[in-house]
């Protein structure tokens, strides 16, 4: 049952974001050029990568590098969409996501390497 919610949830992330970059609304291909679509794919695959790792890593090891990835891509999704949209607040977004990232990957290796949060 578990194996089918990750799948479903994979199929509409893959379906959603698929959307986005092959049939986008009328609004973004006014900024759209073919570099930033090209990007845009490339990120994505990356993400798929990131995702089939998390789900499918050997070790949890493996499975914490994928997140963090997975956070940069994230920050690298953030500063395309600031570029052409010429609005600032997407690199705040960025930055903020960076921090949590690096937080939540520092708290993940202390409790994987067994150790309290206070050591």
């Amino acid at each position: 049952m578990k194996r089918l919610r990750w799948l479903i949830g994979l199929v509409a992330i893959v379906a959603i974001f698929g959307i986005a970059i092959f049939y986008p609304y009328a609004s973004l291909l006014e900024w759209q050029s073919p570099l930033l679509k090209h990007s845009f794919s490339v990120l994505f695959l990356c993400a798929l990568f990131c995702l089939w790792r998390i789900l499918r890593g050997p070790t949890p090891a493996d499975r914490a590098v994928a997140i963090d990835i997975l956070g940069i891509l994230v920050l690298g999704f953030c500063a395309l969409l600031g570029i052409p949209t010429g609005r600032d607040w997407y690199i705040d977004i960025g930055i903020a996501w960076a921090l949590q990232s690096f937080i939540s990957t520092l708290a993940l290796a202390k409790y994987l390497e067994g150790r309290n949060f206070d050591e």
